[in-house]
């Protein structure tokens, strides 16, 4: 497992953004009669876009992501979170988000997981899984860490993406996202529907909006992709922060963690 213990003061909120999937045994929508129709035009171009970002070595790009929360009226607010991603397959990940909100810094390096908030300085470190697909899973199930963008990182994404899919087809194209033409892909299963800006020349995800079926208020989570690179070289260094040394050491641990509890390692006293 990817955290040995918990601890609820280190503001994980930047990282474990609420577009994280369900967990297993959460409620489901009732039976809206959705037949299986993937579109062989829809199949093929999440498959291409796959492909292409399964195929790097190294992913350098910047993420966007606006998700929703019901203000005091129940009408949606929207929250801005950027980060800059780093990704050298298959073990190693930079994640800095510098805004909105404190600037946050996860690094997984193969080993070892570190979350470091520099404003506070506290830091977070821990054994690891050995790939980016396990350390992902673990940090989830033990933390609540998720990223908006982890269905484009992992080894396979189209095999992410299609577990459990029940409908995918093509909307059209379009050629103001992402300052590229792009086309559009619509996929749902029975927990969210996604729609998807995939370039059309390079296959390269522009943006993502997703919407949950369960989710009070259909809240929208979107996701916009730019400053693509890949296969770059990726300085030494980049999987690890020298500034975090000083740091406090905190524990890693759910939001919903009470302190009492995530000072036991998460086990009653």
């Amino acid at each position: 497992m990817v955290v040995a213990a918990v601890l609820g003061v280190m503001p994980m909120a930047a990282y474990a953004q609420p577009t994280a999937p369900a967990r297993a045994g959460s409620p489901r929508l009732r039976d809206m009669g959705l037949r299986f129709e993937l579109e062989p035009k829809a199949v093929s171009l999440l498959k291409a876009m796959s492909d292409r970002l399964a195929a790097a070595k190294t992913l350098r790009f910047t993420a966007l992501a606006t998700y929703e929360s019901p203000a005091r009226t129940g009408q949606p607010l929207a929250y801005t979170v950027r980060s800059e991603v780093t990704v050298q397959r298959p073990d190693k990940l930079r994640v800095i988000s510098p805004g909105d909100g404190p600037v946050s810094e996860y690094y997984y390096d193969g080993t070892t997981v570190m979350a470091y908030t520099p404003g506070a300085n506290l830091v977070a470190v821990a054994s690891a899984p050995p790939t980016i697909d396990e350390m992902l899973k673990a940090a989830y199930d033990v933390a609540e860490i998720y990223f908006p963008f982890t269905d484009f990182i992992v080894s396979d994404p189209y095999k992410d993406m299609s577990e459990g899919l029940k409908l995918a087809f093509v909307v059209g194209q379009s050629q103001v996202v992402g300052g590229t033409l792009t086309d559009i892909v619509v996929v749902a299963n029975d927990t969210l529907q996604a729609q998807i800006w995939i370039g059309a020349e390079d296959h390269l995800p522009r943006m993502m909006r997703a919407t949950y079926f369960d989710e009070p208020g259909n809240f929208r989570h979107q996701v916009e992709f730019s400053r693509w690179a890949l296969d770059e070289a990726v300085p030494a260094g980049t999987f690890t922060a020298e500034a975090a040394a000083n740091a406090k050491r905190i524990r890693f641990g759910r939001p919903d963690m009470p302190p009492e509890l995530a000072e036991n390692g998460g086990k009653k006293p």
